[in-house]
């Protein structure tokens, strides 16, 4: 009883104690905070790369891709359906984006897959990412309403409004054409007879005979100036808009160049010997996956357009060729098993075969490295905690020896004296890490909040979503983690009373009692 007493009595009376407890609590609280942010930037990071990616897809070695998909998905149905829940089959090959925007043309580089939105939507959340079906906002701001039912399939058709704004903008281009039609006469010159009806020039494509010329069968453009071009697109949203902050309100927001129902040029290759093909196509959506590696430099175009234009039908049979093949497990545990088997199933040298986890393994190693790193480095804060315990504890031990001498005189033994600082020791860290604990999750609670106090004291921006791409900072609380910081704390304020208490535990009662 007298060991409890005593510790109650050095916890309470000395301030010195107060310091340690202070350094164990915040170096606890350090390790909660940055390890549940680093969870959720590590948890919304796989959610964001995870996205427009299916479980497991089967990759061609080569961009003219492999005839007959049929037959290749009913070998992959035969080797592994009982695991598969969704199966897909796309054209994937890079290209160039260009679009005019402020006077001026943009060319950007682009991964161009080829899908068909249905199927996609089984084997991943399409849908959740396109902009049609969702309500877009800056900030807490609704600046659109969503323009699609949730459970309305995806498909190539144009939105309602973005059909009124091809009719729009066809009817302005042809109102421009007359109005410089009409200068001309004014002014003399020669005036082309035999034109077109304007509707037809507003959606012509310019390099539809290049294309055919390449070897690229190109469909017709349309003669309704509602109806999207032949070719069908959905782009990532951070490919044509960019964010400003508002200089009225502060708040961030978005200018897009180009919006739904606008016309881009896309340029690519053809299959079997490279040629380049180019072709205007509709924006028919926008998607958002929140991932800036994909908003920036996807393309999605519908599937049997872009194996056209590439050459990649059959002229005769009109058997067509893939690139990949992506499947969707009823569970993801199963992926490995669902790899080796196609592996085995499918040429080595023709295929690659792998999850997305395995596809976008260094992104996923890099995000667990860094969190390794910082959890070894804010670990040593506690350390450096514990070597303060360690050198007051020698304080305390010398300047105690009397105290210590008069135990041992009354009966004490070396153990009784020993377990004193050893609960001592206990005592501080039970009670720095129970703060620790209780300041690290309030703080994780309403960091949000903390970073906006601290934006406006500062007037400098904390966490600002234009580089992170979160529109807050996420957080997840793993109570593993909570428990093991604090069992680790409180293991490192009783190891390092353990060299204290052998010392005061050796003293012998007269040496100390003659102590000064």
């Amino acid at each position: 009883m007298y060991k409890l007493l005593l510790c109650q009595k050095y916890l309470r009376t000395r301030y010195i104690a107060l310091a340690s407890i202070i350094s164990v609590m915040l170096g606890v609280a350090t390790m909660i905070v940055v390890n549940s942010v680093m969870a959720g930037f590590s948890s919304e990071m796989r959610d964001r790369i995870k996205g427009l990616l299916s479980d497991v897809v089967i990759e061609t070695n080569g961009y003219d891709g492999e005839k007959n998909p049929d037959a290749h998905a009913a070998l992959v149905k035969k080797v592994v359906g009982e695991h598969i829940a969704g199966m897909t089959t796309t054209v994937e090959i890079y290209g160039m984006i260009s679009f005019e925007y402020a006077g001026q043309w943009i060319t950007r580089p682009v991964t161009l897959i080829g899908i068909d939105p249905q199927s996609k939507a089984e084997v991943g959340p399409l849908v959740d990412y396109l902009q049609s079906y969702r309500q877009e906002k800056e900030g807490d701001e609704v600046v659109r309403e969503a323009e699609r039912q949730a459970n309305e399939p995806p498909g190539w058709s144009l939105t309602s409004s973005a059909r009124n704004y091809r009719r729009d903008r066809a009817a302005q281009e042809a109102f421009f054409r007359e109005q410089r039609l009409h200068d001309q006469r004014q002014r003399g010159a020669a005036v082309p007879e035999n034109r077109k009806p304007a509707v037809d020039d507003s959606v012509v494509d310019p390099f539809a005979m290049e294309a055919q010329a390449n070897g690229a069968a190109v469909p017709p453009a349309p003669v309704d100036p509602t109806e999207p071009l032949p070719g069908k697109l959905y782009i990532g949203a951070g490919l044509i808009s960019f964010p400003f902050e508002d200089a009225e309100t502060g708040k961030i927001r978005t200018q897009w160049m180009v919006r739904t129902g606008d016309d881009v040029k896309i340029s690519t290759v053809t299959a079997g010997t490279p040629q380049p093909v180019y072709f205007n196509a509709t924006v028919v959506d926008t998607f958002k996956s929140g991932m800036s590696e994909y908003d920036s430099s996807l393309v999605f175009c519908n599937l049997e357009y872009l194996q056209q234009v590439r050459g990649m039908v059959h002229p005769t049979t009109g058997e067509r060729a893939i690139t990949s093949i992506q499947l969707k497990l009823k569970d993801f545990r199963s992926a490995g098993e669902v790899v080796d088997k196609l592996r085995a199933a499918f040429p080595p040298g023709l295929y690659t075969i792998r999850t997305w986890e395995q596809k976008q393994g260094p992104l996923l190693a890099a995000v667990d490295v860094e969190s390794s790193i910082l959890n070894v480095l804010l670990f040593l804060i506690i350390t450096v905690a514990g070597f303060g315990i360690l050198a007051i504890f020698f304080m305390i031990v010398v300047e105690k020896t009397r105290d210590i001498g008069v135990l041992k005189a009354l009966g004490a033994s070396s153990t009784g004296v020993m377990s004193i600082f050893l609960l001592y020791g206990l005592s501080l860290g039970v009670v720095g890490s129970g703060g620790g604990v209780a300041c690290g999750l309030l703080f994780v609670r309403y960091i949000n909040q903390i970073e906006l106090v601290i934006t406006y004291i500062t007037g400098r921006k904390v966490f600002d979503e234009r580089i992170y791409y979160f529109p807050e900072i996420p957080t997840y609380i793993d109570p593993w983690m909570v428990v093991s910081v604090a069992l680790g704390a409180m293991g490192i304020a009783v190891l390092a009373s353990i060299l204290p208490a052998r010392r005061a535990a050796r003293l012998q009662p007269v040496q100390a009692l003659r102590s000064e």
